[in-house]
């Protein structure tokens, strides 16, 4: 199915090794805890992405923390799937193989991907279709910080950000010399078939690691047919007119997605610290549901008639390709500092399209970071650390339909956080200036290069009334700066069926940020709410132009004010927890109103270069009203019981209807997916042991159309699953 058929020919053998080290896990390995990465209190757990130790509950921004059987319960091909259902975190949908996080409505170059700290070297900011480069299968914890994280991770986390810890390079000595876990599982909706394995160890002062994942899925099952077609959309699927007769019913085709991952990573530690290193590969192969060129219209008498003819119904299908490598180092206990911290990633990333059998786009991107963290000692009783953070990203995009010319990207950033506690009374200061650099080709660009400063400041306070009530407040100014696909894309974006064009003239975004947040808990019921107003100053967006060119949509970036208002509320209540189980019920809700606030309408004229001739783009933007692509509201339920060695869960999740629309979208109808899980885990002796569970998805069997996504009326997310599977903890 894949132009690179090799590594799929390894998948028995590397079943077969899965399901060996499954099979001996019980009887040769030992952990006086086999459940050591399943903490049942995540507020409990300290949050990596912080330089000061911080747990979830002490921090004053709110942040969300998955681990342990939550975790498991969570994991989904994609990293924004796996956190989707936290409250204000959703996910963009280009099919199974891609999925960002959306937080707060904010998405794309706004909202930072980590592994454990560092950024994670692709280019999935480029463009929606490309993945995210990170393997939730094999994440030890994934952390979400809502709301700006620009003091800690520079501006392209003005909207949040969302740290993938992996411990791929260990930091410290495990408690037994041989531990670690496996997983095998399969699904009904995909043919999915998923195997993964993390093995630490310790040999006298050096510590190891290593992972591998394997996972191969076929196209995945819907209800009814793919594409929306007007009026039709409601008829009898039985009854699909004619000119549709081709398209398959109950199926996506081109929705398979093969996915190779492996790390290995080794360590010394000492008394004082470590260092060490770590190298990793992986190999992400996935279609494009809907293809690229799909539906276009031959132009007679403009020169394009043979051009449209000879894409017409090509699949777009993408292979991915990253290798890193890291290096970490930490220090303790030396002059004016508690601690230094040390990360260097280097990351080379090729993404090829192919459409067809042909090779469409190539893009490839070598990037280098390196970040020092400080933690210096109480200053007047604030307990504070200084960080600089350094990253050059090399891109180049090849190709007949590459829409982004090759630029070089240079970000410095240099930052102070701190914390005081003054009695009830917790209070969190932080600054960052960050000095931006982009450079293109003149002969490629649209526009010059561009160099920009962003600064952002943040203070935030956590009153607790008493063990039982807090208050937080959290004011923020942060500032991002373009990225260069807002700068200088100009032509056909395939995957998107659409072409985009940039603007060399964006300047730097500033967003400026209220919000209250309340968190009670008391006897059996806890319950956190928030509530936040952004005010925007030159956002930038992609806006629909209304125009058609050669049967594809125009889109431009655009800058223009703009207001986010929303809230986001939790409550969890223990039910009983008696002879019969611990039963816990558990809602939540969240929902975001973004409105650009000008008025009147931006004319783009644009001339460029397409194949062999000349085109010309005239419209205009309007801009007042919604902006596009904003997520639905959506309340949810589950409740979770567990006694002994089993425990279950039932939820739903129900996406309203949005009809608060940008100007040319459409209106997305409300679905409700519902999803169970079951366990039943076995402590064998030494430590050990073994879990079966069962999980369900869109039991239902809904419809379900993202209004996030590009693809809506042309790929539904699958429908009815059942996933199982075994895992082993030894």
């Amino acid at each position: 199915m894949y132009p690179t058929p090799v590594i799929t020919s390894c998948a028995l053998r590397r079943s077969a090794l899965f399901l060996a080290l499954l099979g001996a896990a019980p009887s040769a390995f030992a952990q006086t805890d086999p459940r050591h990465d399943r903490p049942k209190d995540l507020d409990a757990v300290l949050v990596r992405a912080s330089p000061l130790p911080q747990t979830a509950e002490d921090l004053a921004r709110p942040v969300e923390v998955l681990a342990g059987a939550s975790l498991d319960e969570a994991k989904s091909n994609s990293i924004g799937e796996t956190v989707e259902r936290l409250p204000g975190v959703q996910a963009s949908y280009f099919g199974p193989g891609v999925g960002r996080p959306i937080v707060r409505g904010l998405d794309g170059a706004r909202v930072q991907v980590l592994s454990d700290g560092l950024s994670s070297g692709d280019v999935s900011t480029v463009s929606v279709d490309h993945a995210v480069s990170l393997e939730p299968f094999l994440a030890k914890q994934i952390e979400v910080l809502k709301g700006p994280a620009t003091l800690l991770y520079g501006s392209g986390a003005i909207g949040g950000a969302v740290n993938v810890a992996d411990g791929r390079v260990p930091e410290a000595l495990t408690s037994q010399p041989f531990e670690g876990r496996a997983e095998l599982r399969g699904g009904s909706v995909n043919d999915e078939r998923t195997g993964m394995v993390r093995l630490e160890g310790t040999a006298g002062r050096m510590a190891f690691h290593f992972d591998a994942l394997h996972r191969e899925t076929g196209d995945y099952k819907i209800p009814g047919f793919a594409e929306l077609h007007g009026e039709d959309e409601d008829a009898d699927h039985a009854e699909r007119p004619a000119e549709h007769e081709q398209e398959v019913l109950g199926m996506l085709p081109n929705s398979a997605v093969r996915t190779d991952s492996a790390a290995l990573g080794v360590s010394f530690v000492g008394d004082r610290g470590f260092l060490g290193g770590a190298w990793s590969l992986l190999n992400n192969a996935y279609g494009v549901p809907g293809g690229g060129h799909a539906g276009e219209e031959e132009h007679e008498g403009d020169g394009h008639a043979d051009e449209a003819g000879e894409h017409g119904d090509e699949d777009v299908r993408i292979v991915m390709d990253q290798r890193r490598g890291e290096i970490r180092g930490g220090l303790d206990d030396f002059g004016p500092f508690q601690s230094a911290r040390l990360k260097i990633a280097r990351t080379e990333y090729t993404h090829t399209e192919f459409e067809g059998a042909e090779v469409g786009t190539v893009f490839d991107n070598e990037g280098t970071e390196g970040r020092l963290e400080l933690r210096h000692r109480p200053w007047a009783g604030w307990d504070g650390a200084f960080g600089l953070q350094s990253s050059r990203r090399d891109f180049v995009a090849i190709g007949a339909e590459a829409f982004v010319p090759a630029s070089k990207t240079r970000d410095t950033g240099l930052f102070w956080v701190a914390e005081r506690q003054f009695g009830a009374l917790k209070l969190e200061l932080g600054a960052r200036h960050d000095r931006v650099d982009i450079k293109v080709d003149p002969a490629e660009a649209i526009g010059p290069p561009r160099d920009f400063s962003a600064t952002s400041a943040s203070g935030a306070a956590k009153w607790s009334v008493s063990d039982a009530l807090h208050f937080t407040v959290a004011l923020d100014r942060a500032q991002r700066a373009p990225v260069a696909e807002e700068l200088y894309s100009a032509g056909e974006h395939v995957a998107t069926r659409s072409f985009e064009f940039g603007n060399p003239g964006l300047d730097v975004e500033t967003a400026n940020r209220a919000e209250l947040g309340v968190h009670w808990h008391t006897g059996p019921l806890e319950l956190r709410a928030n509530v936040y107003y952004v005010s925007f100053h030159d956002f930038i967006y992609l806006a629909d132009t209304g125009v058609d060119l050669e049967g594809l949509a125009v889109r431009a970036w655009n800058q223009q004010d703009a207001r986010f208002t929303g809230g986001e509320v939790e409550a969890k209540f223990t039910l009983a927890d008696n002879a019969s189980g611990h039963w816990q019920l558990r809602g939540f809700g969240d929902v975001v109103r973004a409105q650009l606030t000008g008025s009147g309408s931006r004319d783009v004229d644009i001339e460029f270069e397409h194949g062999d001739h000349e085109d010309h783009v005239a419209a205009s933007i309007n801009l007042s009203g919604n902006l596009p692509r904003i997520v639905a509201p959506r309340v949810g339920a589950d409740l979770r019981w567990d006694r002994g060695p089993w425990r279950a869960s039932l939820g739903a999740v129900r996406y309203f209807e949005q009809d608060r629309l940008a100007e040319f979208e459409t209106t997305t109808p409300g679905y409700t997916l519902v999803n169970a899980n079951l366990a039943w885990h076995l402590e064998t002796r030494g430590g050990r042991a073994l879990e079966l569970f069962l999980d369900g998805t869109n039991l239902l069997n809904e419809e379900a159309r993202p209004h996030t996504s590009f693809l809506k009326d042309l790929a539904p997310r699958p429908g009815r699953g059942v996933t199982f599977g075994i895992r082993a903890f030894f």
